[in-house]
């Protein structure tokens, strides 16, 4: 009963985890590091730069109004370093860059850099800093800071990290060579890392779950078996199953690359946000959920199984090759939506998402296969096969119907059509959530499930976690925030009622005397959608401009939004003590004609108020990611070094703190901002 329980329990933690992904923001830089001795005193550091095709980073020398220029700080102080003369670089390239309209030095595929130092005295290794912008034919990144680690000596090193020495030389950039240096909290590798792992995770569950379905479960025990009574010996056997296994892998992630390779690696992210691209996969979701349920199956030509299964009998690796894409190919019907879904899923994150999605969900296919051949006496334990394989299909669908409401709702948020707003998505997937619980209580049942007098443990506990997620969402019908899905249903002010169902707007928030042209944005900051409007109330009013580039369908916008936003130190700021301009950048809304015009930077027609924001961010910010966060004063000069997404929230309020800081020691003529007693923005 327990293995049993274990095993059907394993698709339920989809459930959960699916929440929790990260979408990830585009790093086409990777940076090494390593040290070369000159002497028992000098040392070089050199960094080398691994860029990615079709993108590019600058040089450490750039023209005054350019683009950020690549730049290191090293930690001398602490380790008793001195440098020696500049960091050097290699010759790279110079262009008349189109949206600089200057020439710049830049390098393509990889670029090294060395810095000279000189020891007094015996170090284990030297820390310090890059600084960088990188950018395409057809946007930039924002600027990003990572760290860098010189190991000198591997035996003091290990030493430094044992007494706790590495704590001292975790600090900020702010501290590097002794310096103030305006630093902002701007996203790195370890993000996106951090979003590839969570895909592989889901992806790697998501197959585990497909191998408890009807189509594939089966299999296990007929196939093992196969190899082991065919083999001439048992270590025969194993090889030929683990390279059944491989095969596998290798056919999934041929998958996941294919679709790399035709939409671009990057191109994907921008589809997130196309009204079709989410309306298709919307249906297909819908599609997929109707056939795990039961209503039909969907199978490929029985043609194509039928010559598969010929060039399997040949025999050798070529023969189980093919045996694996049979098995592919027959259990279509089962794991053909679930590797839809992770495919679209990937593809809304773009990079090398759908390969690593593959990699996770075929790792979890082929693992059964090599370890059941390598220990065959593991078969006699695993549970018989019956209904619950089809709970688990059934499952799965529920889950895949909910997720197409995620598709459905970001269509909806970028055409601004208030069809599927807070409500009704919430009370959508509480209809969802609501009626898998019943399911797995026994009380529904769908055409392929059999009569059971009792239903199983492992049933019985996953069906509490659908009532208690499903119990979890009923409050955010009435203004709840639901954390632990932010950025999965639609916004708080993208709904009914603001303040949510019942609640009265008079005594929560004075909605009376809102400044022209203003609104109320999420947690009823008052947030301006025209720059200019926003620029003269911030001049009037003598507070700073919080500029927030952002989108309808940007999942880490709401993250921002929901997580960071809320917390009572930020919250503060962004309501009293700088004026909010959010830029929607997908707004598809029409400009009048009057308005639309080609822009000077990309050379593309300017159509939509969406259109105009995204030229604006690339104009004057050399920038196309969101969120993006950039802090001007009065003369529309930035007071920070802009910021992308960060989900640390205190980093995040450090940021502002110091934006704040510089603008008041540029109007030390007036109260200063922080720690002052001012009215809100918003309670004039």
């Amino acid at each position: 009963m327990t293995k049993s329980l274990l095993k059907k329990g394993l698709f339920f933690l989809i459930l959960l985890t699916g929440f929790f992904a990260q979408a990830q923001i585009y790093d086409p830089v990777q940076w090494e590091t390593r040290v070369n001795e000159l002497s028992d005193t000098e040392y070089e550091l050199i960094t080398t730069a691994i860029i990615e095709p079709g993108w590019h980073l600058y040089s450490q020398d750039v023209p005054e109004n350019g683009p950020v220029p690549t730049s290191f700080t090293y930690n001398v102080d602490k380790d008793g370093v001195e440098l020696i003369g500049e960091t050097s670089e290699e010759e790279g390239n110079e262009i008349d860059d189109p949206v600089f309209e200057m020439r710049i030095k830049y390098f393509g595929d990889r670029a090294e850099f060395i810095q000279k130092v000189s020891l007094n005295k015996p170090v284990g290794s030297i820390e310090g800093a890059v600084e960088y912008m990188v950018c395409d034919d057809e946007r930039c990144l924002p600027p990003t800071k990572k760290e860098l680690n010189f190991v000198i000596n591997d035996n003091i090193a290990a030493e430094d990290a044992k007494s706790g020495s590495d704590a001292e030389g975790s600090q900020t950039s702010d501290d590097l060579n002794g310096e103030d240096v305006v630093s902002a909290p701007v996203n790195t590798g370890a993000e996106e890392k951090r979003s590839f792992w969570g895909i592989f995770i889901i992806a790697f569950l998501s197959g585990f779950a497909a191998l408890l379905t009807p189509c594939v479960f089966p299999m296990i025990p007929m196939t093992v078996s196969f190899f082991t009574k065919q083999s001439k010996s048992r270590a025969a056997g194993i090889r030929n199953a683990i390279f059944y296994g491989i095969s596998i892998v290798v056919i999934y992630v041929f998958l996941g690359s294919l679709v790399t390779l035709i939409f671009g690696a990057d191109s994907l992210n921008a589809l997130s946000t196309n009204v079709w691209f989410n309306l298709i996969f919307f249906v297909l979701l819908v599609i997929f959920a109707v056939s795990f349920m039961g209503a039909f199956e969907i199978v490929l030509p029985s043609s194509w199984g039928t010559k598969i299964d010929s060039k399997a009998d040949k025999g050798g690796l070529i023969g189980i090759f093919f045996m694996a894409l049979a098995l592919a190919i027959v259990s279509f019907s089962c794991t053909g939506p679930i590797v839809g879904t992770l495919l679209v899923e990937a593809a809304s994150k773009g990079g090398m998402a759908p390969i690593v999605g593959m990699l996770g969900f075929s790792l979890a296919i082929a693992l059964p296969f090599g370890l059941f051949a390598a220990f065959p006496g593991w078969l006699n334990s695993l549970p018989r096969s019956g209904g619950w394989l089809n709970t688990v299909k059934v499952t799965l669908g529920f889950l895949e119907l909910a997720l197409a409401f995620k598709f459905l709702s970001n269509a909806d948020l970028v055409l601004q059509l208030h069809i599927l707003e807070r409500e009704m998505f919430l009370a959508i997937w509480i209809a969802i959530f609501g009626m898998l619980a019943l399911y797995l209580f026994g009380k529904i049942r769908l055409p392929h499930d059999s009569k059971e007098e009792h239903i199983s443990v492992g049933r019985l506990i996953t069906g509490l976690v659908a009532l208690i997620f499903t119990i979890y969402l009923i409050p955010g019908l009435w203004g709840a925030p639901l954390k632990l899905i932010s950025g999965f249903p639609p916004p708080m002010q993208y709904s009914e009622s603001p303040d949510g169902i019942g609640a009265s707007s008079a005594g929560l928030v004075n909605r009376d005397g809102l400044p022209e042209g203003a609104k109320f944005g999420p947690h009823d900051i008052v947030s301006f959608h025209e720059y200019e409007e926003g620029l003269d109330y911030a001049r009037e009013n003598g507070l700073p401009v919080l500029i927030d580039f952002t989108g309808h369908a940007c999942v880490n916008c709401r993250k921002m939004e929901e997580r960071v936003w809320s917390e009572p130190q930020v919250l503060d700021i962004l309501k009293n003590d700088v004026v909010l301009v959010s830029l929607y950048v997908d707004d598809k809304r029409k400009l009048p004609e009057s308005e639309q015009y080609v822009s000077e930077t990309t050379g593309k027609e300017i159509e939509t108020i969406g259109n105009k924001w995204s030229d604006f961010q690339i104009s004057r910010y050399k920038a196309n990611a969101q969120p993006y966060y950039v802090l001007i004063d009065h003369d529309e000069k930035n007071l920070i070094t802009p910021s992308a997404y960060e989900p640390d929230a205190d980093e995040y309020y450090n940021w502002l703190k110091k934006g704040l800081e510089n603008f008041n020691q540029g109007n030390s003529g007036r109260e200063n901002i922080l720690g002052a007693d001012k009215k809100s923005v918003f309670s004039n």
